[in-house]
Formats: structure tokens, C-alpha cells, sequence
């Protein structure tokens, strides 16, 4: 990404304030002038929660109130704070919905961030540098009622009807200080097919976090990954959160998590989530809206955070999963049966120190966990100024079984992989006294957080000998390749094919692959890919069976789905690739009523179980 043209705050016009904290207190279509001495590093930043958008197209519907659970406000009115007056209304442009001015509590409060932002720890680090994080088709977008699409190129076919809906980060403010790529809030992007026709639709996942800042008018959290950088900032902002929460602008246990990361489908129920908090149960209308059901414990039994990529068994309608935090047990593991009953916790002490775990496999027999040497990293936000989480090289890499339906960890068993620091989890499956991973293999994993245009993962196929404890490492690609899919249906069992994404750099995606990882040792797997071409880039792949009942069919008998965008004429389509061709040919281009922001993991839903919502 270039920095210096930015399509997002470029387009927005600033005014001249008096002073740089005074200007806290100025409503949010105003700017942030920074004191001279940082006016060289940190180019002022606007606060705004309107979108300088393209006009969309005709919508089949007028917008909607999305059923969230909080009651719904009236046309006319956002819903106010509890015990609390309703605060002033205005309209936003882009989509009609009301969004709120702030209170004065709010604006004291915005006052004493602008100090924080302005003077304490303004963005100067390109990895939170607004005005370059969200640069071109990363700039957020306001939220699309139903709108129909049009088919530009061929059919779409029968097997795609239900929806294709993916996740991404979407700032509902303009961040005022620091902002890292991870810290937006969930936005879906759902793109509803029936008979051939398809309708876009995108809308926030309605968050305790969205709900409340969207009624103050204004930011009431800190950042997460890019709010506690430095002694000095985790303290100042620490204490203003402290302060908001005293005043009663919002409640923590109500979760502060943004449902930005994944979806996922088991138990007659769809989920948006994000791994610090809760799932939040989403459905989609008959027209293609969505709405947000609300913030789901699994009947008291879920207390906590949830894996943002749980592992649904598709023959068996189970589903595993974990949670990891900064105390202990810093890892649990944990199991929905097949109608979404939670099972009971297995706390794993034998994880010994805090890590970053995001992902990992499940083969019919185990489930496999990586501790890598992203962690925990408190000396490097004291004395560096950097980040509370970060890269350990002195760490050696592990990998950790445990029985698929374990009771407790008595039989987890840890082996050294040095070197093998997985971030995304592509399959795994049981071989005759051995398990057999595929992942992505981070290699610069010290740029995960900071510079992920420095980042090349490596897709590698490890094999644990459960009797030697002997670990093989073979790489299947030497591109740079992330986001891989299989067919769902394939999910713990030997598979064949995998379809990855290839950064140009990170995080942006400028093609598909297809690998048959069935070959032998260090060959070149690679047997298809397609690139969407100058400036174009796409997101994760997800592939969609053409015949998902038949239990027949090939495994790569179907198609692989993605967004690309395309940064030269700015607009974004929808592509329908055949999975089985050599060049994974385009068997439907659907352009989308305006673009579509890149974004992080997507689902595919089928009709029936969009009926079963």
C-alpha cells in the first residue's frame, strides 16, 4: 500500500481548529490538528463516522433496523443509554441511520483522548498509521441494505444458491489515534444467490461495543492492538477506560470483543466471531439482510473468549474449539456436540506461558495445537514503546496433542518443531501411527503484528510419528501463501487439494492457487492458479462443492468463491472460479453495487441451512 495516496482521508475535507485538545470536543466531521513539534511525523487525522462512498445502486429494500439484543430504536431516535437522556441525533449521508452527538461526559472524555492521542502516543508507526492502514480498498465502508447485483460474465451456478458472507474489520469512527488492521469493527459482506440472481448486502455486527459507541456518538474503548503500546500509553488509557467505565458508559462483562474475524455454522445457528469475546449469533433474511441475533453463551456454559476458527464436522455436526488467554490456564480446549451443546472445559496447564494461539487442526482422532513464539510480551511495551504481544526468538516451537474427545490432558503430548510458528491451520488428518498437519509456516514471524508486507509463509506438510517422536517437514509451495482452503467435507481426513491465497505482499491477495499436496517430498505442488491481474486482489478463497450430498463426487468437483477488487477502475466484484480447471477458469463475475472492503475469513452457507436460521 502507498501511504501517500490514501482514497480514504484524502477525500475528506479538514477544517481549522483552535487548539489540538480543544478539538476533541468538536463534533466527529471535524479534525485533529497535531502540536508542531509531531506535525512533521503525524499528519492530522479526521474523526468522522460518515463514509465518503460511492452512491449505490438501485436497493431491492429500503434499509432496516437489524434485531440486535438490545431493543430496537425507533425510526426516529437512537436508542439512549441506560438511566441516561437521549442524546442529539443526526442523520449520516451514506445510509440514512441515525448516529448520535456526543454527550458532555463523552466530550470531556474525547478531550482527555485527544491528549493520550496527540502527545502521549500519536501513530507514528506506519503498522498503526491510519492514513496508511486504511488506504485504499482498506478504508471502511457504511453499512448496504439488500441491492441488487449484476452477472457480467456467465451463470452463476445452482449449488451456489444460499449466500457467501466474509468478515472484515470496518471502523464505525475514524480513529482518532493509533489504529492496527485488527482493531475494526465486524462487518459482513453477504452476497445472497437464488435462481441465478444475487443481491450484496453489507451490515455491522451489532456488538455491545458498536451499540454503545454508536449511542455515545463516539469511541468509549481503546484499541486493542495498537491502544497499550508503551508503559506510558497502556497506563493513560488504562485509566481513561477506567474513568468511562466509573461514569457508566459501558460495562465490560458485557464484552468488548468486535466479531471482526470469521464466521461459522453448526448447530442450526451462524455465528460472526472474534476470538476475544463471545460468538454473536447472525441470520439473513429472505431479502438478504442481516441480522444481528445477539451475543451467545451456549446457555451459561461458554463464560469466556472463543476461537475465531472452530472446526465443524460436517458428517457428525460437531464442533471443537478453544480459547487461549494471558493467565492460566492460558489455553482450554473445548467441544460443541452435533445440536451445539456445549461440552465441558479441558484446561491444558501443560501450556507453560502465554502464547498467541489463532488457529488450529483436528483430525478424526486428535486435535493439535501450536505454541509459537508469538506471545506475551511485557518488557518490550515497558521499555521499547512497542507492543504488549510479540516475538520471543529465543522460543522454541511446539506442537500439542491431545485426544480429539479428551476429558482432561492427561494424554497431551508436546514436541519441539523449531522453526514452525503457524498462524492458520489448513487441514489435518491420521496416518497409521502419526498425524499429518498442513499449515502455512510463518518465517519473518517477528513482522506478524508490526509489517506484515515483510511476511512469507511457507505452506508446509508435517508428519508427527506418535511412537518415535520423530518430526518431519516438507514444504508443498515456496510462493508466499496463506488463507488456504479444502473441501469442508474433508475436514480431519486425508485431502488432496488445497486452495491458497498469494500475497503480493501481505495482506493483500493478487491471486488463488490450487496444490495437490499428494505428491512426494519437496516438489513443487502447484497444479493451477489464476491471478486477478493489475491491481486487482482478492481475499481468502472458499471452495463450494458442486454436488455436496453426493458422497461420490471428486474432491475438487466444485468452485472457488472470492472477492476481488479492483483498485484501478474502483469497483469489486464477485468471482466464480471452477476449481477442477487448470487455470481455475471464471465461470461468473458478478459486479457489486459499490466496493467491498478487503477483509479477513468467509463462509458459504447453503439455502436449506439458511432456512433452518
Amino acid at each position: 500500500m502507498d501511504a501517500s495516496s490514501s482514497s480514504f482521508l484524502s477525500a475528506i475535507q479538514t477544517s481549522k481548529l483552535l487548539t489540538s485538545t480543544m478539538a476533541m470536543t468538536i463534533p466527529k466531521s471535524s479534525v485533529t490538528t497535531p502540536p508542531s513539534f509531531l506535525s512533521r511525523h503525524l499528519p492530522s487525522l479526521n474523526v468522522s463516522s460518515v463514509r465518503i462512498e460511492e452512491n449505490p445502486r438501485n436497493s431491492t429494500t429500503r434499509p432496516t433496523t437489524t434485531r440486535t439484543s438490545r431493543p430496537a430504536p425507533s425510526p426516529t431516535t437512537t436508542l439512549p443509554a441506560a438511566t441516561k437522556p437521549a442524546p442529539s441525533t443526526r442523520k449520516s449521508r451514506a445510509n440514512d441511520r441515525r448516529v448520535a452527538e456526543p454527550n458532555q461526559p463523552t466530550m470531556v472524555f474525547n478531550v482527555l483522548e485527544g491528549v493520550i492521542n496527540n502527545f502521549i502516543d500519536p501513530p507514528l508507526r506506519q503498522s498503526v498509521d491510519p492514513r496508511y492502514v486504511l488506504s485504499d480498498n482498506f478504508a471502511p465502508v457504511d453499512e448496504l441494505p439488500p441491492t441488487e447485483c449484476e452477472v457480467i460474465h456467465g451463470s452463476l451456478p445452482s449449488c451456489l444458491d444460499g449466500a457467501y458472507i466474509r468478515n472484515g474489520p470496518n471502523p464505525q469512527y475514524l480513529p482518532r489515534g493509533p489504529y492496527h488492521l485488527f482493531d475494526g469493527d465486524g462487518m459482513l459482506h453477504s452476497i445472497r444467490i437464488s435462481q441465478g440472481k444475487a443481491t450484496l448486502c453489507s451490515r455491522y455486527v451489532k456488538t455491545y461495543k458498536y451499540t454503545m459507541e454508536r449511542d455515545a456518538g463516539a469511541p468509549l474503548l481503546p484499541n486493542v492492538f495498537s491502544g497499550f503500546n508503551g508503559l506510558a500509553a497502556s497506563a493513560a488509557r488504562g485509566a481513561l477506560s477506567a474513568a468511562r467505565i466509573l461514569a457508566g458508559q459501558f460495562n465490560p462483562v458485557n464484552g468488548i470483543g468486535l466479531a471482526n474475524t470469521s464466521l461459522a455454522y453448526f448447530g442450526n445457528r451462524l455465528y460472526a466471531i472474534g476470538e476475544s469475546d463471545l460468538p454473536y449469533a447472525v441470520r439473513l433474511t429472505s431479502n438478504g439482510d442481516i441480522e444481528t441475533l445477539g451475543r451467545h453463551d451456549f446457555d451459561g456454559k461458554l463464560m469466556m473468549s472463543m476461537t475465531a476458527h472452530p472446526k465443524v464436522d460436517l458428517e457428525t455436526g460437531e464442533a471443537f474449539a478453544f480459547r487461549y488467554g494471558p493467565v492460566p490456564p492460558f489455553l482450554t480446549y473445548f467441544h460443541f456436540d452435533g445440536n451445539g451443546i456445549k461440552q465441558p472445559d479441558v484446561p491444558i496447564f501443560s501450556m507453560i506461558r502465554p502464547s498467541f494461539i489463532h488457529d488450529f487442526g483436528i483430525s478424526s482422532k486428535y486435535a493439535i495445537f501450536a505454541d509459537i513464539q508469538i506471545g506475551m510480551n511485557p518488557m518490550e511495551m515497558i521499555f521499547g514503546g512497542g507492543s504488549p504481544v510479540g516475538a520471543d526468538p529465543a522460543k522454541v516451537p511446539r506442537l500439542g496433542i491431545i485426544p480429539r474427545y479428551a476429558k482432561d490432558e492427561s494424554e497431551m503430548k508436546w514436541f519441539d518443531v523449531p522453526g514452525f510458528n503457524l498462524i492458520h491451520a489448513i487441514n489435518a488428518w491420521d496416518e497409521e501411527d502419526a498425524i499429518v498437519m498442513l499449515a502455512p509456516n510463518i518465517l519473518s514471524v517477528e513482522h506478524t503484528l508490526e509489517r506484515m508486507d515483510l511476511i512469507h509463509a511457507l505452506v508446509e506438510k508435517v508428519r508427527i510419528d506418535l511412537k518415535t517422536g520423530i518430526v518431519t517437514r516438507n514444504p508443498v509451495s515456496a510462493r508466499n501463501l496463506d488463507f488456504g482452503v479444502i473441501n469442508p467435507a474433508y475436514l480431519g481426513k486425508k485431502n488432496r487439494f488445497v486452495y491458497a491465497a498469494i500475497g503480493d505482499p501481505m495482506p493483500k491477495i493478487s491471486g488463488v492457487v490450487k496444490l495437490d499436496v499428494s505428491g512426494g517430498e519437496r516438489q513443487e505442488c502447484t497444479v493451477a492458479s489464476r491471478l486477478y491481474g493489475p491491481r486487482c486482489y482478492g481475499g481468502e478463497p472458499f471452495f463450494v462443492a458442486r454436488e455436496p450430498e453426493n458422497p461420490e463426487a471428486e474432491e475438487d468437483d466444485g468452485y472457488v468463491v472470492s472477492y476481488v477488487h479492483d483498485e484501478i477502475a474502483g469497483e469489486s466484484k464477485f468471482l466464480v472460479m471452477d476449481a477442477k480447471s487448470p487455470e481455475l477458469d471464471i465461470v461468473a463475475a458478478v459486479k457489486l453495487p459499490r466496493r467491498v472492503p478487503y477483509g479477513f475469513h468467509g463462509l458459504f452457507v447453503k439455502e436449506s441451512d439458511l432456512k433452518n436460521l
